[in-house]
């Protein structure tokens, strides 16, 4: 028989995605460089299916019905173009390479193009849920050609997480490396929806002084409402988990170094690339590089004075205040990351539609929530809608909420509680509503160190001063 599909790499991700397809009616090949694997997935969680392994790319591509359908999921880099050069020279016109990894986009704009002069077509597609989600159904977010698309779409819709309406969580994103791009997007809003938790976390911890187990019973609450999301839920696990060598609460055994990738620095160089403001995403990823400075924190704090983090306020007034001013951050980062698309959109020549977009994060990814139905529903409202605030929905969600987010942000600055994200959301919220900003004496500075010029209110025209 042939098979539908063959799946080079055969890791966690791999092997998990495998078996989803075979799950689903797809059968599939499998090689990977090294055979032990090959040969332990098919005597473990691959044995008994519809799977075979394969030990050439001459035997994949023999396995495989026409045109051949193939995904990669190796690491993003350099690994990438060598599967592609150790595939490509059994591979014939019209047969579709897919990278599954966190490529880098601009890596999938080159591969595409290249792929493509020789006849070739390569979906660079983004992968989001993790293992479980690679097993049981991610969301899929492919670019790349859109005849590629049409040979894949029957597998990935099948795969992919379903909404709850029952839509798969996969569309096309639109041509080159614009799957990867959205998926680049995906994670840095990813990155700040992290931050903003753990920086709420942190006041209620410190500065009310809440315990894991209260803190796991809040989450949970918060969970049952507007800020239902697998982000929360899956904080309220970890606050209940307990470390079975001590008994206590293991995150706080847990060194306070976050590590990362690469795809939430990705997010900020590019939106600096394209002029797309994004600061609540950038403060994530300045959070996490200065969390990896532990040994200079550990200095710092015992010769560097400040505040003493404990709230002598109302205790409840800000656990009630903390939800709000999560919510209404939240609502400013995904404000940010869309608009970042919209730019990006236009940059690229990608038209990427952004309701379709959400629509795909509603299941199966990391950042998957219930808000993402009601953002849905505001691109509905207006597919060209230029900035999620504009929303009047959204607009009187934040606006009802602006007195409580700014009530935490100051308290944690009077504890000296650093608050990067959830500050840099409430300083984007309020540089957007400004009519007038500085900028006119930043641009006044400019013209008088470098005649850089200036425009006008009053008249049209380009003017330049003579300073002193």
């Amino acid at each position: 028989m042939k098979y539908k599909i063959g799946i080079v790499g055969l890791g966690v991700m791999g092997h998990n995605l495998a078996l989803n397809m075979e799950r689903n009616g797809f059968p599939v090949a499998g090689y990977d460089l090294d055979a032990a694997k090959t040969k332990a997935f098919l005597k473990g969680p691959g044995a008994g299916k519809n799977i075979i392994g394969v030990d050439s790319p001459a035997a994949l591509m023999a396995a495989l019905e026409k045109p051949r359908r193939i995904l990669m999921m190796v690491p993003a880099g350099a690994p990438v173009d060598s599967a592609i050069a150790h595939l490509k020279p059994h591979l014939e016109p019209g047969d579709i390479l897919m990278d599954g990894g966190n490529s880098f986009f601009l890596d999938t704009e080159r591969r595409n193009l290249a792929l493509e002069a020789e006849g070739f077509n390569f979906i660079g597609t983004g992968v989001s849920g993790g293992e479980e989600g690679a097993l049981w159904g991610p969301a899929i977010m492919p670019g790349g050609q859109s005849e590629a698309w049409e040979a894949i779409a029957p597998i990935f819709r099948a795969i992919a997480a379903k909404a709850e309406d029952g839509q798969p969580c996969v569309e096309y994103m639109g041509p080159r490396g614009a799957g990867h791009y959205v998926k680049m997007v995906h994670n840095g809003i990813e990155y700040g929806d992290m931050q903003l938790i753990a920086e709420i976390y942190d006041i209620l911890h410190r500065g009310v002084g809440l315990n894991a187990a209260e803190l796991a019973d809040l989450f949970a609450e918060w969970n049952a409402g507007e800020l239902k999301s697998y982000l929360i839920e899956i904080t309220a696990d970890i606050l209940r988990h307990t470390d079975p060598e001590t008994g206590a609460p293991l995150v706080d055994a847990i060194l306070d170094e976050a590590a990362q990738k690469g795809t939430g620095k990705w997010t900020s160089q590019n939106a600096l690339d394209v002029g797309a403001p994004i600061p609540t995403i950038n403060a994530a990823v300045e959070s996490r590089i200065i969390s990896s400075l532990k040994s200079q924190r550990v200095a710092a704090s015992k010769i560097i004075r400040g505040p003493k983090p404990e709230y002598e306020g109302d205790h409840l007034r800000l656990i009630d205040a903390a939800r709000d001013a999560l919510y209404a951050s939240k609502i400013t980062s995904y404000a940010q990351g869309l608009g970042m698309l919209k730019i990006a959109s236009n940059e690229y020549k990608y038209n990427l539609n952004l309701g379709e977009i959400v629509k795909i994060w509603r299941a199966g990814c990391i950042i998957r929530a219930d808000l993402l139905s009601d953002i849905m529903s505001a691109y509905h409202r207006d597919p060209v809608l230029v900035n999620l605030l504009l929303d009047e929905s959204f607009r009187g969600a934040v606006e009802s909420r602006q007195e409580s987010w700014r009530y935490v942000i100051q308290a944690a600055v009077g504890m000296g509680i650093p608050v990067l994200a959830l500050g840099a959301s409430l300083a984007y919220f309020d540089a957007y509503r400004s009519e007038r900003l500085p900028a006119n004496l930043t641009q006044a500075q400019r013209d008088y160190f470098g005649a850089h010029t200036y425009r006008r209110i009053d008249r049209e025209g380009t003017f330049h001063t003579e300073w002193n």
